[in-house]
């Protein structure tokens, strides 16, 4: 799982990693202040000392050399060898280095005297320290790095002074101070602070992920127990321990747990008992059905003997029973969906037929305009002819009931494994919100509204089970206004899921295909 997916889906994760990394960024901030201001505190003491060291030697060595002019056996060269005698390191004295150089006297040469100790090169003084000692009275000094003739480069603090040898020869004269101890220290110290920054930070990040933890595991086990109630097993339960918030939250989904399982308990029950009674009632009224039929055909072959108003009360209930056998129908077959009885009785017909004859049957007015946009050559395809039918006379109906008087278009295109019929009209449509009940049984989106035939209710809910047996799908799209789309997908050979739907269910995003058009006077 890369670093993305386990960022958004795991708490601890983000908890572990957000502290890891500001952790860091603070103490990598108070690391390097405090380091700064230890170094400028070790080098502003040595600084302090060598300063002071400097002045001290400058103004001995000033005074020895002027006693030269007074002491007979006191030389200028053995002063001068004093001075650039090497350094012995004690626990007061540092590593030193001295530079004596000529000041520049125009064109003459003054550089009688130059000399540096182990190797030093004079060039490694700045010019403008040198600058500096040669326009002050005063000491000079500078941190800077200096260099030997064998390549080493390290860092000092320079103090510089001018210098007169007598007669009048001016010159200068420099202390280095080296900084190796004062470099090892710093290194050091700045060893010890990754250290610690990094014990802290895996200290920082091991204490988030313990005490996280404690209050992700339990969410987590939570979230997994959610998941199995949702997917059926309503047993779970999650483990109560201690008295904490944690202990009261599984108290309380427990308790929900509970609830839900009673509730979903009772409305099985209620299910089954509502399942129970719409079969048990649809069969037993099926007799009394058949009975008044018969009464009614007998009423209705002799309607010539009867008065007008009996001879259409005759007719009304002809019509009435008539409806009421639809809707008995219709409740026996939702009886067999629900109790898992409906089987497919398939083999292989014409489409394009089926839906010609499903049209003549309905009985057209001459207001209904049907265009049928089918390809040029057959499609055949292994279903169960009676529910395709009844899915198709369900869709048709709908749109003639809805369509408004305008056209309705038929289209039916076909794949090597599926074939799709899309139903389309242009009529009143359908809301969003409409669209969310719009396959629920005894549903209708207005039942107030007039309409050309009567309904039960149950005509889209029964198409689409008709459609889930075949292994299809019923899918709807509408717009208030602008009509509806119905498509219908089926596979060509029973058992054999669908992989594609040909037809679009929103007709604006169909792809332009050739088909062959026929007008409702073809048929």
């Amino acid at each position: 799982m890369n670093f993305r997916l386990r960022w958004q889906r795991s708490i601890l994760f983000r908890v572990i990693t957000s502290t890891a990394v500001l952790s860091s960024i603070l103490i990598a901030l108070l690391g390097t202040i405090l380091f700064s201001q230890i170094s400028q505190g070790i080098y502003r003491e040595k600084t302090t000392a060598s300063v002071s060291e400097a002045e001290s030697l400058l103004g001995y060595d000033q005074g020895q050399m002027e006693a030269t002019q007074y002491l007979a056996n006191l030389k200028i060269d053995a002063v001068v060898s004093q001075i650039l005698r090497p350094s012995t390191p004690s626990v007061d004295t540092a590593p030193r280095e001295v530079v004596l150089v000529g000041s520049p006297l125009g064109k003459i040469a003054n550089s009688t005297y130059d000399a540096t100790t182990n190797n030093l090169l004079a060039t490694s003084i700045p010019e403008d320290l040198r600058a500096a000692v040669r326009k002050s009275s005063h000491p000079q000094w500078v941190r800077s790095y200096v260099s030997y003739t064998d390549g080493r480069v390290q860092p000092a603090i320079i103090v510089g002074s001018a210098f007169l040898i007598p007669p009048s020869s001016p010159y200068e004269l420099y202390y280095v101070f080296l900084l190796n101890e004062q470099q090892t220290i710093l290194g050091f110290i700045a060893k010890l602070l990754w250290l610690a920054g990094i014990f802290l930070v895996i200290f920082i990040a091991l204490l988030s992920w313990y005490v996280t933890r404690q209050a992700v595991h339990p969410l987590r086990d939570a979230a997994e127990i959610a998941e199995e109630l949702t997917a059926g097993d309503l047993n779970r339960r999650m483990d109560v321990q201690g008295e904490d918030e944690m202990a009261r939250l599984a108290i309380s989904f427990n308790e929900m747990a509970v609830s839900m399982q009673q509730q979903i308990s009772r409305l099985e029950n209620l299910s089954r008992l509502q399942q129970r009674f719409v079969s048990d009632v649809s069969h037993e009224l099926r007799t009394p059905l058949t009975t008044i039929r018969m009464a009614s055909q007998v009423i209705s072959d002799n309607a010539e003997n009867l008065d007008p108003a009996a001879r259409r009360s005759a007719e009304l209930l002809a019509s009435q029973i008539a409806r009421f056998e639809a809707l008995l129908t219709d409740l026996l077959e939702v009886s067999r969906f629900d109790a898992s009885a409906s089987i497919l009785e398939s083999k292989e017909i014409n489409i394009g037929d089926l839906i010609r004859q499903t049209i003549d049957h309905l009985q057209l007015g001459d207001s209904t305009e049907i265009r049928l946009n089918f390809p040029s050559e057959a499609v055949f395809a292994d279903v169960d002819p009676r529910r395709i039918e009844r899915i198709l006379r369900n869709l048709i109906s709908n749109a003639i009931d809805h369509c408004e008087g305008k056209p309705i278009d038929i289209t039916m295109v076909a794949t090597a494994k599926e074939v799709a019929v899309g139903v389309r009209d242009y009529g009143i449509g359908f809301s969003d919100r409409d669209a969310a009940r719009l396959f629920d049984r005894f549903w209708r989106a207005d039942p107030s509204r007039s309409r050309i035939r009567g309904g039960t209710g149950l005509g889209l809910s029964i198409s689409l089970d008709d459609a889930k047996l075949h292994q299809g799908t019923l899918r709807a799209w509408g717009r208030l206004g602008e009509g509806a789309h119905f498509v219908l997908t089926v596979p060509k050979i029973p058992g054999i899921p669908i992989d594609s739907e040909p037809i679009a269910v929103d007709p604006t995003a169909q792809i332009s295909t050739s088909f062959l058009s026929f007008d409702e006077d073809d048929i």
